[in-house]
């Protein structure tokens, strides 16, 4: 799995699950990423409230499905809504590291220790931390912190694999599709495995 410098970007970003599938369906159907770009602009097959903001789902989401490849589609096809959202939810590890870090760090670690939930602060704790270790993340504002984990909280929960408590939310340790769990081993993603399913 490649690292990428940290980014707030996910301020401005959905979990996005339908427009994630329905991208999938169409690229295993033939379609090209400039395809459903065209789409996108002309028939607004995200159903986006401006031209702007299809333009911004579909650069997100077409980045996210690039950096789980192509070979995961089958897959993601066959599977259930369950499997598909953490598929997605996956998508957005693999294109935000902060994102992921915060998966490895805080949720399998509150799972392997035996902890079903995570608080406001373990947010927070996290920020700190990140603030410290980068030089970029220093830079940003309370503003876009408090976002950032507004959104880190909303991915959790979109994917089922957390409830909406408003303090303290319940983890839910999710089930991998055998097949799910050997294509991420199969394409160097393990550490993506062990976040979601908290084992060392």
């Amino acid at each position: 799995m490649e690292r990428k410098e940290y980014s707030a970007g996910a301020v401005k970003h959905s979990f996005w699950f339908m427009e994630f599938r329905n991208e999938v369906k169409l690229l295993s159907e033939g379609k090209s990423f400039e395809d459903i770009k065209e789409l996108c602009r002309n028939e607004n097959i995200f159903a986006a409230s401006t031209p702007e903001r299809a333009t911004q789902i579909f650069n997100t989401v077409s980045s996210r499905i690039r950096e789980l490849g192509d070979s995961f589609y089958l897959i993601f096809l066959n599977g259930d809504v369950s499997t598909q959202k953490i598929f997605n939810l996956a998508a957005i590890m693999a294109s935000d590291t902060l994102f992921f870090d915060f998966m490895y760090e805080i949720i399998r670690e509150k799972m392997i220790i035996g902890c079903n939930e995570y608080k406001i602060s373990d947010l927070n704790i996290f920020f700190e931390d990140k603030k410290m270790q980068s030089e970029k993340a220093a830079g940003w504002t309370d503003a876009t912190f408090a976002r950032l984990g507004r959104n880190y909280k909303t991915f959790l929960f979109e994917a089922g694999m957390t409830d909406k408590g408003r303090d303290v939310r319940k983890i839910f340790k999710p089930i991998l599709e055998p097949d799910m769990e050997r294509w991420f081993v199969d394409n160097d993603m393990e550490p993506m495995v062990k976040a979601l399913l908290g084992v060392r």
